[in-house]
This record gives structure tokens, sequence and C-alpha cells, in this order.
């Protein structure tokens, strides 16, 4: 099954994380199909904390690609009101 998730990238204590699209059997920060976007969780400042490809993700969920818990949230902090489903 396809997948929305976070891959971490980044030091130690400064997170950062590629929104990609994977199979879900690759490990978290392997192989991936294609990098959609990032989450920057310790932005400040000027810094930009997310970024998404919003039609890049129609496009993935159009596919059946299921987005993590995590990610449905950050694409509803983009797009409000978006009908996004998480997988459980």
């Amino acid at each position: 099954m396809v997948t929305i998730r976070l891959a971490r990238a980044g030091a130690k204590k400064r997170a950062f994380y590629h929104i990609v699209v994977t199979d879900s059997r690759k490990p978290r920060d392997g192989r991936y199909i294609e990098r959609i976007g990032f989450f920057n969780s310790v932005a400040s400042g000027k810094d930009v904390e997310l970024q998404v490809d919003m039609e890049r993700v129609s496009h993935w969920v159009a596919l059946g690609a299921q987005p993590s818990q995590r990610v449905a949230a950050l694409l509803k902090q983009v797009k409000p009101g978006a009908q996004v489903s998480a997988a459980a």
C-alpha cells in the first residue's frame, strides 16, 4: 500500500521532516516515490514551518495513497476543511 508520511532529516534535536509518498513496507527514512513537501517542527522567526504541494497530494490520494495520522493533521492545517482520511 502507498502511504503519505513523514521522513526524518536534520541534526540531533533539530528535527526536520520531508513529506513523502512511499511504499508502506519501506523504512521510515528509506527510499520513497516522491517528495511532496516538508515540515520544520522547530521553525522560528522567518523560517517556513510547513510547505506542501496540495496538487500532488490530491493526485496521490486519488490513486489510493493513505496519509498517516500526523500528515492528515498537517494537511488540514494547510487547507482547512480538506477531506483527508488518515490511515489507522
